[in-house]
């Protein structure tokens, strides 16, 4: 996958999803052989993209930058290439099954990131916004959750990505020499223009939230070095409107070969045009669901319609004030504890879930509601944390984002985001221990966000009518994702059609119909649609255990195991499932 590539992942939801193996948990002894194969390739990440390394928790390279040097692409093929090479030697040596499994996603990732990388090499311009890559490097390691000790390497990062220290040299002016480079050659597709508009107007955005973090950290004498940086970015900047807008394409899609490939990447395997088939029937049947709950809705509160759509609105107008909103968030966190306790859904445990709202600059780079994941790597007791933005700085009007504020979303959102969604969902690889090729080289959109959306029905049955409807909303909102995201890739549906269809459908205001237009467009293309598939994959695999099992089929035992394999992949989470889940309990 190229830079851009890259970055857009890192940007995109959730992105932040990034993982690496836990270790809090004493591991079996597979898990450590597992491991030390896995090590090269974690620094093969290091190398290139520091940054990544440095969210994964891997301090090795906390100091460490991006690597723009002359060669970058080839040198990061050939390395990635002779890393295949050597995975499948040692695959065709290992006697463990596990390890082998754990070979098996290893040669997997690499394969996928080959592929990718030639692909954007052939089609794209590629382009990289130095003001938000230095952004999420900063952020990384001044994460409030990290020791004083690991937030002073951003100092030397921060030094190094200006070109001050000796040997390095200004990472903008890397960057502009790579994509001059691209501009010489003819026939390569630039970036979309909404994109670079986008990353040049929140650029001011993220130097001061690097400033913020930099405060907050209670760091001394970055002033100069952050000046310097900013002038950097800020000419940058110019270079790029100059430059690289004047190649941006109008045209939204991307190369049949290349979404596709995206699609692959975030864990989709069947074809673009199946997905919207697939999709536009549930989001039908989805629909009349929340037409029946919107009439028993309307009828007990004596509205003037019944029209789901009317009674969303009407719902809608019971904001939560800024200040209230955390807390009645947490409190619905202990509500639905009480109901999971309860009903044996799933193992909690002891601790309380991590809620804020975002900073500014975080909710530039990501406008909706996110969890972002402690490191794993080399973890000493830190968790993830529930974030919920109040706005959108990249909406196209002055209207209030009111999709996350209100009473009725604060059911769904928790149970997706917190618990018994993503914030259990990596606390588990964190407290259990697991490999690193399954924290993180098995991760992908589709088996991350499969287990969001199956916590939002597994919590469906036992919210009030109002946060029903809504919950049932969100899902609509996820069958919507899988049918747009591929519509305007395959030029069927232009952005602006699908944002005006979000609006009046799915009833999203619309700074978040942007965000999420946004996303299909030029932020994740292909992602979204992972939601919905990996959900569709986790549901048919409990199904299929329930059959096999009978009376014998226990729900929570069902969620732990499914807690405790990580973020495996749907075809390798059913292997697990029927070989070390169904088979030893319908034996008994």
């Amino acid at each position: 996958m190229s830079r851009a590539g890259r970055i857009a992942t890192l940007t995109a939801l959730h992105l932040a999803l990034f993982a690496a193996a836990g270790c809090a948990a004493a591991a079996p002894a597979w898990v450590a052989k597992s491991d030390a194969y896995t090590q090269p390739v974690l620094k093969d990440t290091g190398k290139y993209q520091p940054e990544d390394a440095s969210s994964l928790g891997n301090e090795e390279f906390d100091t460490a930058v991006a690597d723009f040097k002359p060669r970058d692409y080839e040198r990061e093929l050939a390395d990635t290439e002779q890393r295949l090479a050597a995975l499948r030697k040692q695959r065709a040596a290992e006697p463990d099954a596990k390890v082998r499994q754990d070979l098996d996603i290893l040669i997997d990732s690499r394969e996928k990131k080959i592929a990718a990388m030639k692909l954007e090499r052939q089609y794209l311009l590629g382009y990289v916004n130095v003001g938000e890559l230095v952004y999420g490097g900063l952020q990384a390691l001044l994460d409030p959750r990290n020791k004083p000790e690991r937030q002073k390497a951003a100092l030397v990062r921060l030094k190094r990505y200006a070109g001050l220290e000796p040997g390095y040299t200004p990472l903008a002016t890397l960057a502009r020499a790579r994509a001059e480079e691209r501009l010489k050659q003819k026939g390569l597709i630039g970036p979309y223009v909404g994109e670079v508009e986008e990353a040049l107007n929140n650029n001011a955005t993220y130097m001061d939230g690097i400033a913020e973090l930099l405060r907050n950290a209670k760091l001394t004498g970055w002033e100069a070095d952050l000046d310097a940086l900013k002038a950097q970015v800020k000419a940058y900047d110019d270079w790029t409107r100059a430059s690289i807008l004047p190649r941006a394409r109008k045209e939204v899609r991307l190369p049949a070969a290349l979404y596709a490939n995206r699609l692959v990447n975030v864990g989709v395997d069947i074809a673009p045009e199946q997905m919207i088939e697939r999709a536009s029937f549930d989001f039908q049947e989805v629909r009349d669901q929340m037409q029946v709950v919107a009439n028993a809705i309307a009828a007990q509160r004596k509205l003037p319609s019944s029209d789901y759509r009317a009674v969303i609105r009407e719902l809608k107008k019971t904001a939560i004030p800024a200040d209230q909103l955390l807390p009645y968030y947490r409190q619905r966190v202990k509500e639905i504890e009480g109901i999971i306790r309860k009903q044996g859904i799933v193992t909690l445990p002891d601790r309380d879930a991590s809620i804020r709202t975002a900073t500014n600059a975080e909710a530039a780079r990501s406008p909706a509601p996110f969890m972002s994941p402690p490191r794993l790597i080399g973890n000493t007791g830190e968790y993830g944390e529930f974030v919920i933005p109040l706005a959108n700085p990249n909406a196209k009007s002055k209207a209030k984002m009111d999709d996350f504020d209100f009473e009725a979303m604060a059911w769904t959102l928790t149970a997706h985001e917190a618990r018994p969604g993503h914030e259990l969902q990596f606390a588990s690889m964190v407290e259990q221990g697991m490999s690193i090729a399954r924290a993180n080289f098995a991760f992908n959109s589709t088996n991350v966000e499969g287990w969001g959306l199956y916590s939002e029905a597994t919590m469906l049955p036992y919210m009030p009518p109002e946060s029903q409807l809504v919950s049932l909303q969100a899902r609509l909102l996820r069958m919507a994702r899988a049918m747009l995201d591929p519509m305007i890739n395959l030029g069927r549906m232009t952005p602006e059609q699908a944002k005006a269809f979000l609006m009046k459908e799915v009833v999203l205001s619309e700074p978040f119909a942007q965000s999420e237009v946004d996303r299909y467009s030029y932020r994740a293309p292909g992602q979204a649609t992972s939601y919905y598939y990996g959900y569709v994959k986790l549901r048919a695999l409990k199904t299929l255990a329930e059959i096999e099992l009978g009376d014998k089929f226990d729900l929570k035992a069902f969620n732990d195991f499914v807690i405790a394999q990580g973020i495996l992949p749907p075809a390798l989470l059913k292997e697990a499932v029927v070989q070390d889940f169904i088979a030893p309990r319908k034996a008994r």
